[in-house]
């Protein structure tokens, strides 16, 4: 076929803690459901996997991928050159990049849409968000290698529009192309609703995860005209999507949109409202305001942190998220994570992937059937 493409998938990890692990698990399972449908799509010329995970190199490979087995550990991974190094080795012209767990509920019609798109491209970037990149497919320029390509994927759009001059297509907004698993919320998601794969679902269904605060959320998206808070990092497409499809009454605040890609946290330029209000009110009062004003509120806790200039260890905020706060040994972070998990109304704790992915699967899922 003319034209082919080649798919770059990472997959790294080294957990150390049980709820890193078993996000882990839920990643790999995830992976191979996307290898299954990888496999089926004849634009894909190889499929190359690079991980640091011995256990997915014969399942993987059973599934058609080449496998680069390494033994590096995240801290010591530097996504831009190892990407680099992927495309100068293999020669590789049309690269479809993806990390291990993202987009996990990706159609084989939708990777066909990306690479039919990206083979008919020349000078081309075509990605599923600008400014925090889970999945993308892009022309390689002959100049890639004098570029300075991020350490992390979230820019990596940006880095090949802007310093190499490639053209930028936003991929249309779907479930497929937008869930992503960051977080245990997204563990959540996946296993209290219809989506997961067969391997994603035998795989939670092995996790002992508590679903009621969700499913109580989940109770008031069904119902009519119900306050519902989003808070955090709130894009446009997910409140148009719930305003489309849900009766409900919103209340948004967005704020910090971009701040890993636009380098903000490095710089310690993070600053939240909502960090300002519980500076004056406290979280106890902010807990107490959010119960009087919404019936169920999603947020993403990430920005609250940054303003703090908290650097959280992924244990201490997942355990946030699944609102494990007798666990939580941070005194600012226990007390988050309690006052929100004993709030009169359900509090759902997340990342960005919470107040945007999961937020469409939800929709998706509870949107009244046509």
């Amino acid at each position: 076929m003319k034209n082919e493409v080649s798919a770059v998938i990472f997959e790294g990890s080294q957990p150390q803690s049980r709820v890193e692990e078993d996000i882990v698990l839920v990643r790999q399972a995830a992976l191979l459901d996307n290898l299954e449908k990888m496999h089926h799509v004849s634009f894909f010329d190889r499929i190359l996997l690079f991980t640091n995970r011995p256990e997915l190199v014969e399942p993987a490979e059973n599934l058609g991928a080449q496998v680069f087995l390494n033994d590096k550990s995240p801290h010591d991974f530097h996504f831009g050159r190892e990407l680099q190094e992927a495309i100068r080795q293999n020669n590789l012209k049309r690269v479809f990049c993806l990390n291990g767990a993202g987009s996990p509920l990706i159609t084989v019609d939708e990777l066909n849409m990306v690479c039919r798109k990206l083979a008919g491209k020349d000078n081309f970037v075509y990605t599923n968000n600008t400014q925090s990149v889970d999945v993308l497919a892009f022309t390689v320029p002959g100049n890639l290698d004098q570029a300075e390509l991020p350490a992390a994927d979230n820019s990596l759009a940006m880095t090949l529009r802007d310093q190499l001059g490639l053209q930028m297509e936003l991929m249309p907004h779907t479930l497929g192309l937008l869930f992503d698993i960051d977080t245990p919320t997204d563990l959540l998601v996946l296993g209290a609703g219809p989506f997961a794969g067969p391997r994603t679902r035998k795989t939670l269904e092995g996790l002992q995860l508590d679903y009621r605060k969700l499913n109580s959320a989940k109770t008031v998206l069904s119902a009519e005209y119900e306050d519902v808070a989003l808070i955090g990092r709130v894009g446009a497409p997910v409140i148009e999507r719930l305003n489309a499809l849900l009766k409900l009454r919103l209340r948004v605040f967005s704020e910090e949109r971009g701040m890993k890609s636009l380098g903000r946290i490095e710089a310690n330029q993070v600053i939240s409202l909502l960090g300002l209000l519980v500076d004056h009110a406290g979280l106890e009062n902010f807990f107490e305001y959010l119960s009087r004003v919404a019936r169920c509120a999603f947020i993403d806790t990430r920005v609250l942190m940054y303003h703090y200039s908290f650097n959280f260890s992924d244990r201490e905020r997942f355990l946030s998220d699944l609102g494990k706060w007798q666990e939580v040994e941070n005194p600012w972070l226990k007390e988050l994570t309690r006052l929100a998990e004993q709030c009169p109304i359900p509090v759902v704790l997340g990342g960005h992937s919470l107040v945007s992915g999961s937020l469409w699967a939800l929709t998706s899922e509870l949107a009244p059937k046509t």
